[in-house]
């Protein structure tokens, strides 16, 4: 078990929050310690804001300052492996279904109710089977960037990067997400910014040190490359089981389902069109296109979606 120095993270451009700390445990592991971030109005609304792969808390800096101004509360914590959180050497120790438990863990921890739940990359697949499991605890969804991968055949021409099944034995998968996930496994190294750079830059260069931080050397890395190697290309995969389940929940949502997505992300494109169909509370819902964003929405149009969320909330309060 690794945890990141703490001067790693001093003085960090835009990012003033002091850290916050809990304990969490999933079977077959130790408890862990969780970092999150925690700011604005202590009794306002809460929105949880979970990321996704490669980054961490530092992603929603712009959106904290955001919601904080509109009287609400923003919790935002690092997923095991990631940011100011603990860090596994073990690559096994990573599976969506403890990532899934550390966040639910974390939630009846703070024991956090009524809440905004904001999710992209990673933070769908984690976030949104969170709410599955202990919808009550939950009153919104925002989704932005995000995916639930489950290679669902009915998913065939609705994406722009394929990702579906189409007989018994054979599934469409994009070029490029097999590339991704090849680089992940095979690279020397691995670094947050280079992907921070290509999909949001050009960045300023303490903007990405700061992506960096949580990782001194590849040692601290184990969580960062296993993740990626978690993403089901196949429906045999158990990550594919969990994101189906997530998928018949969500089709049971009646509460406000929004969801803000990117005009210059094809990874996501089309998700949203999905969750928009297949969500009943996402019906009549203002959704909205973030226009000259791409993945990493946060980074690019941070204030934006921060203002989309804060309206999102005063309107279905």
């Amino acid at each position: 078990m690794l945890t990141t120095p703490d001067e790693r993270f001093a003085a960090l451009p835009d990012y003033p929050f002091q850290p916050h700390y809990v304990a969490v445990q999933t079977d077959g592991t130790a408890p862990v310690r969780m970092h999150y971030v925690d700011a604005g109005p202590a009794q306002g609304p809460v929105v949880l804001l979970v990321h996704g792969q490669p980054t961490w808390s530092y992603l929603y800096r712009k959106v904290i300052t955001v919601l904080a101004d509109a009287g609400l509360r923003s919790i935002a914590p690092d997923n095991i492996g990631f940011g100011r959180s603990d860090k596994p050497t073990d690559p096994g120790a990573y599976t969506l279904a403890r990532f899934i438990d550390w966040l639910h863990n974390f939630v009846i921890a703070l024991d956090l109710r009524d809440i905004t739940l904001v999710v992209q990359d990673w933070g769908g697949p984690i976030g949104l089977s969170v709410l599955a499991r202990d919808p009550d605890r939950f009153a919104r969804v925002l989704a932005t960037n995000t995916i639930l991968h489950t290679c669902d055949p009915a998913l065939a021409g609705k994406l722009t990067w394929a990702h579906h099944s189409i007989d018994e034995h054979r599934v469409v998968l994009e070029e490029q997400l097999l590339d991704y996930v090849r680089l992940y496994r095979t690279a020397s190294d691995v670094w947050p910014s280079q992907f921070l750079n290509a999909a949001a830059g050009p960045l300023p260069a303490e903007v990405l040190a700061a992506y960096d931080a949580p990782f001194p050397d590849p040692s601290f890395k184990a969580g960062l490359r296993q993740l990626t190697a978690l993403i089901p290309l196949t429906r045999n995969d158990p990550g594919a089981a969990i994101g189906r389940a997530t998928t018949a929940a969500l089709e049971q949502w009646e509460k406000p389902f929004l969801t803000a997505y990117s005009d210059g992300d094809p990874a996501t494109a089309g998700w949203e069109s999905v969750f928009q169909h297949r969500v009943p509370g996402a019906r009549g819902q203002a959704h909205t296109t973030i226009s000259g964003a791409g993945h990493f929405v946060q980074e690019q149009r941070g204030e934006q979606l921060g203002r989309i969320i804060a309206e999102f909330v005063s309107r279905t309060r």
